[in-house]
């Protein structure tokens, strides 16, 4: 297949395409607007392969994306291309509502226009797979059931809310105008190339660094951790097998309180990178909790492992070892970012 896939320097993107190029005979356009999260090192290793391409590109830029469907003549889109940091939604709200909302319905509009233009065997053969996130069923107590694909919308906060709004843009397009449109949801991902904003590549930094380590409130607020790599694997299968009007709810099976996932980090740190200063559990402190913090997310991938002949491979703590080596080995990849591109402080604890 030629697939347009948007999003594709940003952490599941980039691995997303790392496994397509490794993996499978498909070819890649890639379009990124290189935010302050896309990295083109993350799919340097593939930059030069004859099946990929990229385009550095808005995807609220309809008059763009409409010239790249009519050059490149997917088979299929698949769309990640997201503002998806909780504590920046919560600071400013209108680039979320720019890019995950405006956006999805530019890339749905450009998708339909090219579609409508195919002969019936390639119309019939087209796929639009919207990647979201579990954050749009709102939150779990600790004795409820795991999120489903039937799970009733309940977003909590200006990044859930614009995702559950694409959501709801995706599969109106499939109702409305017969658009072969699927939607994945997926619980929270870590991995190697994780943006050193969010939760596991924070305090992974920080513990290397023997700085301190901020959970929010008692850290007892659980997420259910999916491998990037696995996930990638979820979504190449969802692509060549997914089937319109379809929802696939991926998870790992692996749910960890944010203080267990710290303490895991520091356990196997003091092993790999052993410090004469004591142990770096010593180094967590709990700060304030932010506003509207979901206590639980959990999936149950039951109908995703059935449909698409999958299941995420890595236990926790084997993919937290090999994510952890991964940030000892590419200490300049994450020490550019952090002096040269991201000056914040905000800890995140949800989704990636």
């Amino acid at each position: 297949m030629r697939i347009l896939l948007t999003g594709g320097c940003g952490f599941i993107g980039s691995a997303v395409i790392r496994h397509i190029i490794h993996s499978t005979n498909h070819t890649i356009l890639n379009i990124d607007a290189m935010t302050y999260a896309a990295s083109a090192a993350t799919i340097e290793s593939v930059a030069t392969n004859e099946r990929y391409r990229f385009s550095k590109t808005d995807i609220t830029d309809s008059n763009a994306l409409e010239h790249l469907f009519e050059t490149f003549r997917p088979h299929a889109v698949m769309h990640l291309a997201a503002e998806s940091h909780v504590d920046r939604s919560i600071d400013g709200p209108s680039i979320f509502i720019q890019t995950n909302m405006v956006g999805t319905y530019t890339l749905l509009e450009a998708a339909r226009k090219y579609w409508l233009t195919l002969d019936k065997i390639d119309r019939d053969a087209f796929k639009f797979h919207h990647i979201s996130t579990d954050e749009v069923f709102g939150a779990l107590q600790p004795n409820d059931p795991p999120f489903t694909e039937t799970t009733a919308y309940d977003p909590r906060s200006p990044y859930s809310a614009s995702k559950a709004a694409s959501d709801h843009l995706v599969r109106a397009w499939y109702h409305t105008y017969g658009l072969p449109t699927f939607v994945t949801n997926t619980t929270n991902n870590y991995g190697p190339w994780h943006f050193p904003e969010k939760l596991i590549p924070l305090v992974t930094i920080n513990a290397i660094e023997e700085k301190e380590l901020p959970v929010y409130g008692t850290g007892e607020n659980v997420r259910d951790w999916l491998f990037v790599e696995d996930h990638a694997e979820a979504l190449v299968k969802a692509i060549e097998h997914g089937k319109a009007g379809e929802t696939y709810a991926i998870g790992a099976r692996q749910p960890r309180t944010n203080l267990d996932v710290v303490t895991t980090i520091c356990t196997i740190l003091d092993e790999l990178a052993p410090t004469p200063n004591g142990p770096r559990t010593n180094l967590i402190r709990f700060v304030t909790d932010r506003p509207g913090h979901d206590f639980r997310y959990e999936i149950d991938p039951t109908h995703a492992e059935h449909a698409l002949s999958w299941k995420a491979k890595h236990n926790f703590t084997a993919g937290i070892r090999r994510t952890l080596e991964w940030y000892l080995q590419n200490r300049t990849w994450w020490e550019a970012i952090r002096a040269n591109r991201y000056t914040g402080h905000r800890l995140r604890t949800t989704k990636p």
